[in-house]
Order: C-alpha cells, then sequence, then structure tokens
C-alpha cells in the first residue's frame, strides 16, 4: 500500500516496504503516473492551489453567514487626539465595541475644520466598516463657507445613523463686568456703538454664526474679533483686551465655575449651569447654535449596517456612565434618531446660509 507525504513542498509516496519514491517525474500527458494510480488526474501544483482557493471561499462564505459586524470597525473622528469631540468619540468607541462584540477603533483625522476626515469617509468603502463621528462644523458652515474645498454634499453623500452629542456655545463677560443680563448688554452696545467687542474662535465657527444671529435679532451691532482657536479668545476675554466672548462651553467651564467668566446666553440650556437662559427664554424668535456631533456612515450602506448601528447608537449615547463622563466636558449626550438629525441639519443649513449671505461671507 503506498502513502502520498510532502516534505520540503516536493511530494512523494512511501511504499509498503519503505521506499521513497519522488514525485518529480511527468507522463506525456502532464500527469506523474504514480499520482494518478493514488487517484489523483490533476498534477500537484494544481490541486493545491484549488484546495487553497476552496478554503478561501469556505472562509468567506462562513464570515459572510456571521452577518455585520463580523470584523474591526474604523470611527473616523476628525479631530487631534485630546480634543473634547475626540473624548466624547472614544468614551462612545468603547461602549460601542461592547454591544457590537465587535473591536471599534478610532482614527483621528484632523484638518480643515473637521473637512478632511468627513471627506475621507465620504470616500469610503460602503461596507459599514468605515463609520464618522462628526460635527456641524464640517457639515453646515465649512459646506457653506468653503464649497469649492469642500466637495461632499452633507445631505447626498452621507447616512445619518443619529445624533450624538451637544456642546452648547455660550456668551460670556467677565465676572467684574456691569452687565448682569444679556438685556443689558444689548441697550448698552445700541448706546454705544463699536463699545462692544466680541472675541470667538475665528470666522465661519459656530461663535461666528452665533455673533451674528444675535445681531440680526437683537440689533446691538456687537463688534467681533476673531482668534485662531478658542483658547486665545478666552485669554484675550480674561485679560481685558475684548469684553466679551462667544465660544464652546469645554472652553469656559473652568472660568464659569472659578467665578472669572459670567454667562449671559447659550445655544442651549447647560445642567451645570442652569441659570443662563437662551434665546428663546428672553423672547427672541430663535436660539444661537451650538455645536453637535453626530454618527454617519458613507452613502449607500445596507439596510443590516443601519438595522445593527442605530440601535446600538441610541443606546450608547443614553448610557448613564457616558453622560456622566462627558458632562464636566461641557458635553450633554442627546440622542435624535436619522430622520430628526437630517431634519435639523436642513433647517440649520438654511438659516446659517441666510445669515452667512447677510454677513457677506458668501455671495
Amino acid at each position: 500500500m503506498a502513502m502520498m507525504k510532502s516534505s520540503r513542498s516536493i511530494f512523494t509516496v512511501v511504499h509498503a516496504d519503505c521506499s521513497v519514491e519522488p514525485l518529480n517525474g511527468v507522463s506525456k500527458g502532464g500527469e506523474h503516473p504514480l499520482w494518478s494510480r493514488a487517484g489523483f488526474n490533476t498534477p500537484p501544483a494544481k490541486w493545491l492551489r484549488l484546495f487553497t482557493i476552496a478554503l478561501l471561499v469556505s472562509a468567506a462564505s462562513h464570515l459572510s453567514a456571521q452577518g455585520y459586524p463580523n470584523q474591526t470597525i474604523n470611527l473616523v473622528i476628525p479631530l487631534a487626539p485630546g480634543d473634547a469631540g475626540d473624548v466624547a468619540g472614544r468614551a462612545m468607541a468603547e461602549e460601542l465595541s461592547k454591544l457590537l462584540k465587535a473591536p471599534v477603533v478610532t482614527v483621528n483625522k484632523p484638518g480643515g475644520g473637521l473637512t478632511i476626515g468627513t471627506d475621507s469617509v465620504v470616500k469610503a468603502k460602503k461596507d459599514g466598516y468605515t463609520i464618522l463621528l462628526t460635527s456641524n462644523t464640517a457639515l453646515i458652515a465649512g459646506r457653506i463657507i468653503n464649497p469649492e474645498t469642500v466637495s461632499y454634499d452633507s445631505f447626498k453623500d452621507l447616512t445619518p445613523l443619529g445624533l450624538a452629542t451637544r456642546t452648547p456655545v455660550m456668551f460670556v463677560v467677565r465676572s467684574d463686568a456691569p452687565y448682569t443680563r444679556f438685556q443689558d448688554l444689548v441697550e448698552f452696545a445700541k448706546k454705544n456703538p463699536a463699545k462692544i467687542r466680541v472675541g470667538t474662535a475665528g470666522v465661519g465657527t459656530a461663535g461666528h454664526f452665533a455673533l451674528e444671529i444675535i445681531n440680526a435679532l437683537s440689533g446691538a451691532g456687537i463688534t467681533m474679533v476673531p482668534f485662531k482657536g478658542a483658547s486665545p479668545a478666552a485669554t484675550a476675554l480674561l485679560g481685558g483686551h475684548v469684553e466679551a466672548a462667544i465660544l464652546a462651553i469645554g472652553t469656559l467651564s473652568s472660568h464659569l465655575q472659578s467665578g472669572q467668566l459670567r454667562g449671559l446666553v447659550v445655544s442651549s440650556r447647560s445642567p451645570p449651569f442652569p441659570e443662563v437662559p437662551t434665546l428663546t427664554q428672553l423672547g427672541y424668535r430663535q436660539n444661537i447654535h451650538g455645536v453637535w456631533y453626530g454618527f454617519f456612515a458613507p452613502a449607500g450602506v445596507s439596510r443590516e449596517v443601519g438595522a445593527a448601528l442605530v440601535p446600538a447608537i441610541e443606546k450608547v449615547v443614553k448610557e448613564p456612565g457616558i453622560v456622566a463622563r462627558l458632562a464636566p466636558l461641557g458635553m450633554v449626550q442627546e440622542y435624535s434618531s436619522p430622520e430628526k438629525l437630517v431634519a435639523e441639519m436642513r433647517d440649520e443649513y438654511q438659516s446659517v446660509e441666510e445669515i452667512a449671505k447677510k454677513a457677506g461671507l458668501i455671495k
């Protein structure tokens, strides 16, 4: 009885008398006589290739049968590591991994006002293994102000998975300022043109658009002083170089808690600072826009992907541990369904576009 074995990738036949014969000869038809006698009509190398292909097909079929997700999900965060939005994304990624029973790995792609990372997901494979946590800065303001560099369509090129986090924007003054109420500052600004200067994190930021809304609604005529970032604007206010600032609460939180700054109006109610009102609470017809973060996937992902991700994201956003972890950063966990998120995006897009036209930022 003969048996076949492989040694150093060379097939041999071991006979009953323990003699060994290498399979290195072929018949006229391209087949080795002993290979044929062993019951194989295909040369060894070709047989091995077919066997390998069969294994790969079997493995792929097995993975497909497992359903989504069955491999690592990359969560792109278009911010630098350590940013408040990045901290929020990492915290939620940990919980998503547990719920989905698959690794969710954060990938930082900062730059371009969050548009670079956002664009990378727009162009990613539509298999659900690359998703995005981005903000209205990239989806609304960036798209409106820089259409020549931001080529994606926020409504057509992304699939919304749900709103996750809000970071209120607050209008603040120093605690020793004479304005204890927002109305006091507005009245002073009207009577003293150009006397109130407000620092923002830069042109096109949430603070910039918030000021444009305030001026349009109140007629205050407040002057904006754009800085290169939120921290420089806060420092300028603390140093008395501007009279006020409009920034995300994350930057202002410690100064508000220490009593150095006083909040006069906020984009949406903030639990750590319940005494600060919104514009609508003061009788104005609309609020200023804050910063929000939502989950998205490339347009065209399957229903299976959405069916897995949407409920998981809702649970993570509402997770008490996450809520408590992000509260000190001034971040408020607030879930909205994909449908409600799109509706809010459309309303905000229209509002910001109108403001940008009136302010001369676009034609």
